[in-house]
């Protein structure tokens, strides 16, 4: 996956409040070549039934900088739905705003080198997220 010239990219959810991975999550890939570059956007993908996102675009030449955005109020607003109709006495909204999402979005930016693979996993739940340098 990885070659000389650049680097590579892959990423899982797991959503932490509910132990399981976090299925179809849209992510979009952007890159640049040097902190003071313009963001340019790859493409992106979503994940899978196992909370992955295998097919990411391929970096460029010269990529530095990487920023891995996730789409998350879609999903918690999925898991929101489902879970008011499993409970029907539960609260729709839970002091986060109008939609009851705390992040909507979580944006990941981190450095590359060539040659080197980059797996970047999101622990997500509803008010918190961490994200490490995983293998």
């Amino acid at each position: 996956m990885s070659t000389d010239t650049t680097a590579s990219v892959s990423t899982h959810i797991l959503d932490t409040s509910i132990g399981r991975p976090a299925e179809g999550v849209a992510i979009t890939l952007t890159a640049r070549a040097g902190f003071d570059a313009e963001w340019t956007a790859l493409g992106g993908s979503a994940t899978d039934a196992d909370g992955r996102c295998k097919d990411l675009p391929a970096l460029p030449e010269g990529t530095t900088h990487v920023r891995l955005d996730f789409e998350t109020e879609a999903y918690f607003l999925s898991k929101q739905n489902k879970q008011a109709e499993a409970q029907q006495d539960a609260p729709a909204n839970r002091d986060s705003g109008t939609t009851g999402v705390f992040f909507p979005e979580v944006a990941i930016t981190f450095a590359v080198v060539p040659g080197e693979h980059y797996h970047v996993p999101l622990l997500l739940n509803p008010f918190g997220y961490s994200v490490y340098r995983g293998s």
